[in-house]
């Protein structure tokens, strides 16, 4: 098959259960293949879970997102036009090593057991909120969006009062149906805003993860003002959006299926290998890992030329059935903790450990305090979303 004749993939899902009936057909078929991107451009795509580990772990696979040939799904900026200092995401060894290691202490095991009792209270003033107002309640808008962005601003030390800025600003970051123009302006006042904060901090250290920083770069040397801009910029992205859509997309599952709600409630115990198990039905990064082949590389008998960029598909991943028995079975008994959600290799996700607490401490307490907890609406009346890297839902009408 030649670049030209490569069929285009597909970025949206006609069910809200499984990935594309596309990949999953390239899961079965054509596990390795290149394919046109929405965007016009060509990339190989990769469907298989050992090949996804492979290229995740591979020196010879680049992450670098300003490298030309990086795929680019539809409408994202073009390499080179970020106003951002390159990310920890964007790096290769030695330099994303070094830059890991300076943060990798803030998302320690350890360090977010001992927020769970911040997070435990977090939860429970927005589920008096909803026991306290009017029903129906929209949980993405009660729940599901303010959790996890309270969090991460005192994580960060980010004033809260003004998540509504960086909200929008991510979702259109985050969004393939944008324009780049669009893209490259959120991203630009999204810039603006986290480098006067970082300014402040610089001057006044806060008893936050970015005051921290501060207070750890003058102590080695000076401090490198572009890799705090990067650094705030990756996880105040990264670090609301995709938790908050599995809040609601595990909500919905787990009162679609209220047998294992049932179980969860008998024994809460359960519940951390129900949000793997979550995580690995529902892949909602779907397309946020890509590299460019740096050399030659052979992939289950197929070479990816050096240079060429590769996509991979971490939702047929999590579908291998090679890996998980049954695998488009909803099974919170299963073990899945090898699933592919948070990447895998040296760039997986900083911020898991921090994810998996809110998502255990949501489910408990949620189903714990509204045992009576229903959708408000038809399960054919609600609305996902299909336009965005990161899959979820636009709204999620509950009652009780």
């Amino acid at each position: 098959m030649t670049a030209d004749s490569a069929e285009t993939l597909e970025i949206t899902r006609t069910c809200p259960y499984a990935p594309p009936e596309q990949h999953l057909r390239l899961l079965r078929e054509q596990p390795v293949t290149k394919v046109t991107l929405p965007s016009g451009s060509s990339a190989w795509v990769a469907a298989r879970y050992q090949d996804i580990r492979t290229i995740l772990s591979d020196p010879r696979f680049s992450a670098d997102r300003r490298h030309p040939n990086a795929p680019r799904l539809n409408g994202e900026m073009a390499p080179g036009t970020s106003p951002l200092p390159k990310m920890m995401l964007e790096m290769d060894a030695p330099e994303h090593g070094q830059a890991r290691r300076a943060v990798i202490g803030e998302f320690t095991v350890r360090r977010m057991a001992a927020l769970r009792p911040r997070i435990q209270q977090i939860v429970d003033e927005h589920l008096d909120a909803m026991l306290d107002g009017p029903r129906p309640v929209d949980l993405v808008r009660a729940l599901a969006l303010p959790v996890p962005s309270l969090v991460i601003c005192e994580l960060l030390g980010v004033p809260y009062d003004e998540h509504d800025f960086f909200q929008s600003r991510s979702a259109q970051l985050l969004n393939h149906t944008v324009t780049p123009q669009e893209q490259q302006h959120a991203s630009l006042e999204l810039a603006i805003y986290l480098d006067k904060l970082i300014k402040a901090k610089e001057e006044d250290p806060t008893d936050d993860l970015l005051g921290r920083q501060v207070l750890k770069q003058r102590q080695s040397g000076e401090v490198d003002h572009g890799a705090l801009l990067s650094l705030a910029f990756l996880l105040l992205l990264a670090g609301h959006e995709t938790t908050a859509n599995m809040i609601s997309l595990g909500t919905y599952m787990l009162l679609r299926h209220p047998d294992t709600l049932a179980a969860l409630r008998d024994d809460p115990g359960k519940t951390p290998g129900a949000v793997e198990e979550l995580l690995r039905h529902f892949t909602i990064a779907e397309f946020a890992i890509m590299r460019v082949a740096m050399e030659d590389v052979e992939l289950g008998g197929t070479v990816i030329p050096a240079g060429e960029g590769v996509l991979t598909l971490a939702n047929t991943g999590n579908r291998d059935p090679e890996v998980f028995a049954d695998a488009d079975r909803f099974d919170i008994e299963r073990d899945a903790r090898s699933h592919l959600t948070f990447g895998y290799g040296p760039h997986q996700c900083l911020g898991q450990s921090l994810a998996r607490v809110e998502l255990e401490i949501v489910f408990n307490t949620l189903f714990r305090r509204i045992p009576g907890l229903r959708l408000a609406v038809p399960a054919e009346q609600l609305s996902f979303k299909d336009d965005a890297t990161v899959y979820g839902m636009h709204e999620l009408p509950v009652t009780w």
